[in-house]
């Protein structure tokens, strides 16, 4: 008989946690690199899981593929490790048991942020390898993102007509990430050819039958089931899970009731857990027709509508001007508040806070932002960066801004810590600047990373940062054009030092409908000029400018002139180009920025009075 055929007839078992059980051994390395070295203990664990009463017994595979292989430097034995794993499966368990070669979710997120190619790569080299071998069928386990799934099932499905079985994985029962519903992946992994559809990994079995209790029986394919133990829990430097085999027994039977054809374990099952699950299921019958509970809804409330304009609204429609104000590197606020009072009595649109810029702590920007929000009036736009929050607090990080009602924020990789203070601290970047981007858009629509309800909608406006400093500037847009395409909003550049620069990008960008703010900083001295340009990743000044700057070598005084002078030529070939002009305030010297503030305001005056004359003739 065949894997679907005796679906037809009975209810069958899987097998439990391959690396569990090699953990509680002692092995705490590359899993899939023992089919070369230890065999034996891949085909104990096999033995075991067959003598617990498995049907079905998945390779040990999972992370057998380039892409997780390169960690371990062996992604150049990646046709020896999985062949090795189909051989050992198979002289292990004989005829006694169906063998799946199993395929893990390979990048998380990897398809909707532009490692398409690369996966698909990665998975066909395994892929094939598992053919060759000889699997009875294929089990493609623990996807979150459901459009990498459907990608690889695919490719599968062309390749080969063997089952396939495809396990997406839930933060919340119920729900994908994205917020898509399990009854709709699954009709979507129907549709595309997969053979038995179900999920695997993070939840234990409580939340795994709530989550299915919504899911009609397909039509064409058989439903599976792969629970985790339970929740881990951290100790002595080690996850340990649960062991409490007789829930798994009771649970086998809800299983079923819910009309589920193949169960097994994930994270924290034993064979134990798998000898209680097939001793749950004796004598019982699959079901062919359930009673399906309503699906649940993922309730979000609309957006709160707040007065005012943001930055992104205002540089659609007229001249804006936005200032950089770092918060300081110690407790002493004085002078920070005293320059963004200054700045909001001069007129400035929004005062731009970095985070922890050059990689060096200073006050929490978003707390900054707030007090100017709240006590000076002025509107802030946060910098965020992906140097240093995990997934986990850039979420939180994201709904504490929402509570305090920022609305525009700057999404940034961020300078790496070698640059900075504390260059023995660790860069986090779980997730890329395109990823984050995707991540705030998606707390636009009240649905969190995880799939779970918000709630209520944010109401972000999502700027890009933008390095015009580069030979390729043409490279540079289309780095730009793929963030845009991501979600962001608008634009806010690096700050330029070259009117042929200034004119360059404006050529490169004229077809960017997304308004953009042009940076503009004035210098204060020449060993400020030759630092930013030597130092300073992103910043190149043109030798003209450094000359000019080393003749007021003498004279700070001369020296802040000659700064404010560049920046007024600057601006005046930015504002032929430009709606949005974004001013960077050096080492907190706020009068500078003040002033150039008041030059831009006569200038556009001018230019309104110009324009006027003109219409009159």
């Amino acid at each position: 008989m065949t894997l679907l055929s005796s679906l037809q007839e009975q209810i069958l078992i899987g097998d439990g946690a391959m690396g569990t059980l090699l953990y509680s051994h002692g092995i705490d390395r590359c899993f899939e690199e023992l089919n070369l070295t230890h065999p034996e203990e891949v085909a104990r664990v096999h033995r075991a899981y067959l003598d617990a009463g498995s049907d079905v017994i998945q390779t040990n595979t999972y992370g057998a593929n380039y892409i997780k292989l390169s960690r371990y430097g062996l992604e150049e034995n990646v046709k020896r490790i999985n062949s090795e794993a189909v051989r050992i499966a198979r002289e292990t368990v004989g005829n006694d048991a169906y063998v799946l070669g199993t395929i893990g979710g390979i990048h998380g997120s990897g398809i909707r942020f532009g490692k398409t190619e690369e996966i698909k790569r990665s998975f066909r080299e395994q892929l094939y390898c598992l053919l060759l071998g000889g699997v009875d069928g294929l089990l493609l386990e623990t996807y979150y993102d459901l459009e990498e799934l459907t990608t690889v099932l695919k490719i599968a499905r062309e390749e080969t007509d063997l089952p396939i079985i495809t396990n997406v994985s839930m933060h919340e029962p119920g729900v994908l990430e994205n917020g898509i519903h399990l009854s709709d992946a699954i009709v979507s992994l129907e549709d595309l050819g997969a053979n038995i559809i179900g999920v695997n990994c993070r939840l234990g079995p409580y939340h795994m039958v709530k989550a299915l209790e919504s899911i009609p029986i397909p039509q064409k394919a058989y439903l599976s089931v792969y629970p985790n133990a339970s929740s881990p829990e951290y100790r002595d430097g080690k996850l340990l899970y649960k062991t409490e085999p007789d829930y798994f027994k009771k649970f086998a039977r809800n299983f079923r009731d819910e009309g589920v054809r193949l169960i097994g374990g994930c994270c924290g099952t034993t064979p134990e857990h798998i000898r209680a699950l097939s001793e749950g299921i004796k004598g019982l019958k699959p079901l062919k027709e359930k009673e399906v509970k309503k699906q649940r809804t993922i309730e979000v409330a609309k957006i709160t509508q707040q007065d005012g304009q943001t930055l992104f609204e205002k540089v659609k429609t007229k001249r804006s001007i936005i200032v950089e104000l770092d918060t300081p590197k110690h407790l002493d606020t004085k002078k920070f508040f005293e320059g963004a009072r200054a700045l909001k009595e001069v007129g400035i649109d929004g005062l731009t806070l970095a985070d922890n810029s050059l990689a060096s702590p200073r006050i929490c920007n978003m707390t900054m932002a707030s007090i100017v929000n709240r006590e000076i009036d002025l509107p802030a736009l946060v910098h965020i960066t992906c140097r240093d929050r995990n997934l986990i607090g850039l979420q939180s990080h994201l709904m504490g801004l929402h509570t305090l009602g920022i609305r525009d924020l700057l999404a940034i990789t961020g300078d790496p810590t070698k640059i900075g203070d504390f260059p023995g601290a660790t860069s986090v970047y779980d997730v890329t600047s395109f990823e984050l981007i995707k991540l705030i858009k998606q707390f636009n629509e009240g649905i969190s990373l995880s799939g779970k309800s918000l709630k209520e909608k944010t109401n972000f406006h999502i700027a890009t940062a933008f390095n015009p400093n580069v030979r390729n500037v043409g490279r540079a847009v289309e780095r730009l054009e793929k963030k845009i395409g991501y979600g962001a909003d608008y634009v806010v550049t690096q700050p330029v030092f070259s009117e042929e620069k200034l004119i360059e990008v404006s050529e490169a960008t004229k077809h960017i409908t997304a308004p953009i703010y042009i940076g503009i900083m004035p210098l204060v001295s020449t060993r400020n000029a030759e630092y930013l340009h030597n130092e300073v990743p992103g910043i190149k000044l043109p030798d003209e400018i450094r000359l000019r700057m080393a003749a007021t070598a003498q004279s700070s005084d001369r020296a802040i002139q000659e700064g404010l002078s560049i920046a007024k030529e600057l601006i005046d070939t930015a504002m032929e180009h430009f709606n949005g002009i974004y001013l960077i305030t050096p080492f907190i010297r706020y009068d500078l920025t003040v002033e150039l503030t008041k030059y831009i305001q006569r200038k556009e005056k001018e230019l309104a009075k110009s324009k006027k004359s003109q219409f009159v003739i």
